[in-house]
């Protein structure tokens, strides 16, 4: 296996021959990269290549839908809820009957679907929210209480009745077990017992600004077979900076090609807006429970049936940032698992060879993570660090967080395209 520095882009040139080159450069940079063609760089580096890989392109449905809402009538403009009932609980039963209740044209057009646990901390605040929203059309709101052990279904049926004086309706669903389902459980059940055309997706430590749901549902309505997503502010303001940074800032075509990061999906969960229609398409959400990156499989779902990614260039949401969120009880190497089969996947089954920029410690368990098959494909092991390079083998030393310049420096000398000639990992 060949060692190589980057730091002169002639060695990189003499790689060109075996195939592709995966970046992965600790924290901050890991990438992969199919050696094929070479391109001009054009303007964005995050620019699609092609019309399928557009951000928010109109890709046709591949499957016929996984859920219940594919018995839809043809003629139907707003696609039936999906509505098998949870047994033995008559808290969960969704509304079975509402499509043959409620005229066509009387459809709800937005559901915001809300799981609740435990969050009487916030609920006021984002409840409050919904209400405020400037949508000038028909929205309800979809809480989902998940064995609350707290003041929360109170605080619910408070802001209920609020709500419905303003004209948004409210549906609640619930369980009392001694034990919660977990997220992924909760926002199903809120999704079954709505009746919106478009979800809304919301957690309940969050806060919308009032144009959310507005801004969403128009773009929502010019990207059918995307999720849309928005900016954010974080809160407290100086958490999660670089990650805040990453959120708010990614190029359109970077939404797509950016998908393999240690960050997770290119627009963050609680920011989801989409047609029910295309819900059900991709199917539901995990119900693994505790541990479970519900959102980032669902992710992984949407882009593999050819899913678009668009994001509405407006901070829509106050996203919290605390110790009791549920994303810090999924484990470091259950994403990293998921990630890298998703990169086998998406990736590196199409290429013959590639190379891996990073010597050092990630871009050494990025290689170990790959299948036998994938492994055979490593043609190289690339770094900025001279020292890592010359030693001629690896070390468990600890990389610094960056490069001070020296990996992008390179990196735009190749005239490389992202999302076909490299990806980032890390």
């Amino acid at each position: 296996m060949l060692w190589c520095s980057v730091r002169a882009s002639f060695i990189v040139n003499r790689l060109y021959p075996l195939g592709g080159i995966l970046y992965s450069f600790p924290q901050s940079l890991p990438y992969v990269c199919p050696r094929g063609e070479k391109i001009k760089m054009s303007e964005e580096v995050g620019a699609p290549r092609s019309p399928s890989s557009a951000a928010g392109g109109q890709v046709p449905f591949l499957h016929k839908e996984l859920c219940d809402c594919d018995s839809v009538p043809a003629k139907c403009k707003c696609p039936a809820a999906p509505s098998p009932p949870v047994p033995d609980n008559p808290q969960l039963q969704s509304r079975a009957s509402l499509d043959s209740i409620i005229g066509e044209g009387c459809r709800i057009q937005v559901s915001v679907i809300l799981p609740v646990h435990n969050s009487e901390c916030w609920l006021d605040e984002c409840l409050k929210s919904v209400m405020k929203q400037d949508f000038e059309g028909t929205m309800e709101l979809s809480v989902f209480n998940d064995a609350s052990k707290d003041n929360s279904i109170n605080i619910i049926e408070k802001w209920k009745l609020k709500l419905e004086d303003v004209g948004i309706q409210v549906v609640i669903g619930g369980h009392d077990s001694l034990q919660p389902q977990g997220v992924g459980f909760a926002k199903n059940q809120a999704v079954i017992q709505s009746s919106g055309t478009y979800l809304c997706f919301l957690d309940s430590d969050d806060v919308m600004m009032p144009q959310r749901v507005k801004l969403q549902y128009e773009a929502a309505i010019q990207h059918p077979n995307s999720i849309i997503g928005c900016q954010v502010r974080r809160e407290p303001l100086d958490s999660t900076e670089r990650y805040t940074r990453w959120i708010n800032n990614l190029t359109p075509g970077q939404l797509l090609t950016q998908v393999f990061t240690s960050h997770g999906p290119t627009v963050i969960m609680p920011t989801w807006f989409c047609s029910r229609e295309w819900f059900c398409h991709v199917g539901k959400f995990d119900e693994g429970g505790k541990g479970i990156p519900e959102d980032l499989l669902f992710f992984y779902e949407h882009i593999r049936k050819g899913g678009g990614v668009f994001r509405v260039d407006q901070c829509l949401l106050q996203y919290r940032y605390h110790p009791q969120a549920a994303t810090h009880s999924v484990l470091e190497e259950t994403i990293w698992n998921h990630r890298v089969r998703f990169l086998e996947d998406r990736a590196l089954k199409h290429w013959t060879s590639f190379t891996i920029w990073n010597a050092g410690k990630q871009g050494r368990k990025l290689y170990r993570s790959l299948s036998p098959a994938n492994q055979k494909k490593v043609a190289a092991f690339c770094d900025v660090d001279e020292n890592k390079i010359a030693k001629g083998f690896y070390t468990y030393q600890e990389s610094k967080d960056l490069t001070g310049g020296g990996f992008e420096e390179n990196l735009a000398t190749l005239d490389l395209k992202e999302g076909l000639d490299y990806h980032h990992f890390n």
